[in-house]
């Protein structure tokens, strides 16, 4: 899996899934800002790599969750590629609102929520772990059972993984951000000083993102 992993985070910054922007930081949906981005639905533009990834995640849901009968995606991003495992494991497949609609039927969980079946959450990646953990609270009170999450990409904050050790949620993901980091200078796509404020950052995200608050986004 390791080597698996690797492969991912190189073919993550060939295909430019991963920017830099330590001058005018990216800005995440908890309101945080930070100098490194990865836009993972850019790999289901390449087959070969949209591939690559989907047989790592089977090959991660089945290390970590192999009692798993069903298969749930995270909206948005988690949706393509949440669909593309379920097919790969021949499993039923729902998948999660941030919210429910406000028209048709106002569903928040899509396609059939069996509540004998135990799903797998499927995320593109794991920053603050609120999304993911928004849906798993979704698909409980819908009452649907977690075997747990796995995600394409995991930044390894602290608190997140607080967050879902108190939620009870186990978490496993192919590559996380210091194996992207250590490609990255591996293959000199990252300079030292760039390399500087994203370790700053990492340290300590919240007070990063104080610096910022009144520049523009």
């Amino acid at each position: 899996m390791e080597a698996t992993s690797a492969k991912i985070a190189e073919e993550l910054i060939k295909i430019k899934a991963v920017r830099l922007q330590p001058e005018n930081p990216f800005t995440w949906a908890s309101g945080w800002r930070s100098p490194v981005y990865c836009d993972n639905r850019l790999t289901l533009s390449y087959p070969a790599l949209r591939a690559l990834v989907t047989d790592a995640l089977v090959a991660l849901i089945r290390e970590n969750y192999p009692h798993a009968t069903g298969v749930a995606g995270v909206a948005t991003a988690g949706i393509p590629q949440g669909a593309l495992v379920a097919d790969r494991l021949g499993l039923p497949y729902i998948y999660i609102r941030s919210e429910a609609k406000k028209h048709g039927m106002g569903n928040q969980i899509e396609g059939r929520l069996q509540p004998d079946l135990e799903y797998v959450v499927i995320e593109d990646l794991i920053s603050t772990g609120g999304s993911s953990l928004a849906a798993v609270q979704a698909l409980r009170a819908a009452g649907g059972r977690v075997a747990g999450v796995a995600a394409m990409f995991d930044y390894g904050f602290g608190h997140a993984a607080a967050a879902f050790g108190e939620a009870g949620v186990k978490c496993a993901a192919l590559v996380g951000l210091d194996e992207l980091l250590a490609k990255a200078v591996e293959i000199h796509y990252i300079q030292p000083v760039e390399m500087a404020v994203i370790q700053d950052w990492r340290q300590d995200p919240v007070a990063w993102t104080a610096r910022f608050v009144d520049k523009p986004a």
